[in-house]
């Protein structure tokens, strides 16, 4: 037994020396060339600002109030501490000249041989003066060409020759999954390297543009550092964390490189990102929704709302509406239609296809400039008081016709007004004070019409209503209590 056991230890000892050979550690990804490739052309980016002095009532604290802890963060983090006073320091309630102050540091990449820097919008926003460094220690003194809050990308200009350059890379041949490696100035630490995967492709994060998730360390000073693949492509621009703390806990974004290249070229043109706009406030179909209305799968944009006289308006759209179609292109989701719209040309013609009580039909629709001025709403007249209450208690509802004035107040042409909401229709998140608008795929007209339509219901199967409360629609499933 005893020579078992030392034979059966000796092919373990030989199998783990197998696992573990130079052969097998060699399988694991070397980072070393990229670094060498990309890291010349990733720069530091470091920002001032114009401090103005404040009046008494809001005088920032002075660095004479900074605590120890505050200090040895400075100190720790390599970040250059503030002077704690001067002999001829102003007092307080003198007003010193303003003067440009540090304001933070941050990261970018070169990607065209005339000198164009990308980095964050957020990098460089409110900067008096933006300086970019590179690993070589050349510093430059870069211009902003434009910055769009929407997408978070900024393009700035510096004025030289020669210098290094990144290769963008193929979002769409990004895989989940695959190596991925970020280069930047965490905490002002410049030319830090960092590796991990790709954890997701298409993070809803905004509204404008699906993110690349990573597990790639990514901490404050990272904005604006290139997410580079195995092929020394830059794939995505770093922007985001998701933290409780401020620091790295394990989830990264990055912004997808295609979109970056859409606004950098409009940023390079004109110095201003242009999207379009229809005018429509939108929401998510829920499965229950959408199987209750006869959609079938959950996909496309709900209408909670629409702008008065704006571009949907015109062409017919209607709070309710569910829109599966834009231009031909399916929308998924709800988050797909913002980014259908937002790329597409303002004054462009457009067809929607939306699916209304039961059917679909299709609308033209004008895109119009995003940042143009949205149409003034009607004004509105007071309420008045609901009249003629009648209980539809199947529902748990106690609804009254609306009048003239409300009509005309909320624009509808149908509806009637809830009074009461209790029981399955208060759990379904009926409110008094809510407009009933249809009832599975029936459009309301009166509270006659309603009672009738409730009468021939099955008592056990859920009720879809649609329900406008102030400016929003949505739709809601009455669920009946199982005996």
């Amino acid at each position: 037994m005893t020579f078992i056991r030392k034979y059966l230890s000796a092919c373990m000892v030989g199998l783990m020396l197998v696992a573990w050979s130079p052969a097998r550690a060699q399988a694991l990804p070397d980072f070393t060339g990229l670094v060498d490739k990309v890291g010349p052309a990733v720069v530091n980016i470091r920002t001032t600002e114009r401090l103005r002095p404040a009046t008494r009532s809001g005088e920032p604290s002075s660095p004479q109030d900074l605590d120890e802890e505050m200090l040895e963060f400075f100190r720790r983090f390599g970040f250059p501490i503030p002077d704690r006073g001067a002999p001829n320091a102003p007092r307080r309630g003198q007003q010193p000249e303003a003067d440009a102050q540090p304001r933070g540091v941050g990261s970018g990449f070169i990607f065209s041989a005339d000198g164009f820097v990308l980095t964050n919008a957020h990098v460089v926003e409110g900067a008096e003066e933006v300086w970019v460094t590179l690993t070589d220690k050349r510093e430059f003194k870069a211009r902003i060409v434009g910055a769009d809050k929407r997408t978070d990308v900024a393009l700035l200009k510096v004025e030289a020759e020669g210098l290094p350059l990144v290769r963008l890379g193929d979002f769409g041949r990004l895989k989940v999954g695959e190596w991925v490696i970020a280069i930047g100035s965490p905490f002002g630490l410049e030319n830090t390297v960092t590796a991990g995967i790709v954890s997701a492709k298409a993070r809803d994060t905004g509204d404008f543009l699906p993110l690349i998730q990573t597990d790639v360390a990514i901490n404050p000073g990272n904005s604006g550092g290139p997410l580079i693949n195995m092929q020394g492509e830059v794939v995505g621009i770093n922007s985001q964390i998701l933290s409780r703390s401020g620091g790295y806990i394990g989830i990264s974004f990055a912004i997808p490189i295609d979109e970056v290249s859409r606004v950098a070229e409009q940023l390079r043109a004109t110095g201003r990102v242009v999207r379009g706009r229809i005018g429509v406030q939108i929401d998510q179909v829920t499965k229950d929704v959408s199987e209750s209305i006869g959609l079938g799968k959950p996909m496309g944009a709900v209408v909670r709302s629409v702008e008065p006289g704006g571009p949907a308006d015109k062409a017919g759209v209607e709070p309710g509406d569910i829109i599966t179609k834009f231009d031909g292109k399916n929308v998924e989701k709800s988050a797909d239609l913002p980014r259908m719209v937002g790329a597409t040309k303002p004054g462009n013609k457009a067809t929607l296809q939306v699916f209304r009580r039961g059917s679909y039909r299709e609308l033209q629709v004008t895109v119009v400039d995003f940042d143009g001025a949205a149409p003034k709403a009607p004004e509105r007249e007071s309420k008045t008081q609901p009249v003629n209450p009648a209980v539809l208690t199947q529902l748990g509802l106690a609804v009254s016709e609306l009048t003239d004035a409300q009509r005309k107040e909320l624009r509808l042409k149908r509806g009637v007004r809830v009074d009461k909401a209790d029981g399955a229709a208060a759990r379904a998140g009926v409110r008094d004070g809510d407009v009933l608008l249809s009832v599975d795929n029936v459009e309301i007209t009166s509270v006659t019409q309603l009672e009738s339509i409730v009468a021939k219901f099955d008592k056990a199967r859920p009720v879809t209503v649609l329900i406008r409360r102030g400016d929003w629609v949505n739709y809601l499933v009455i669920k009946p209590v199982k005996p």
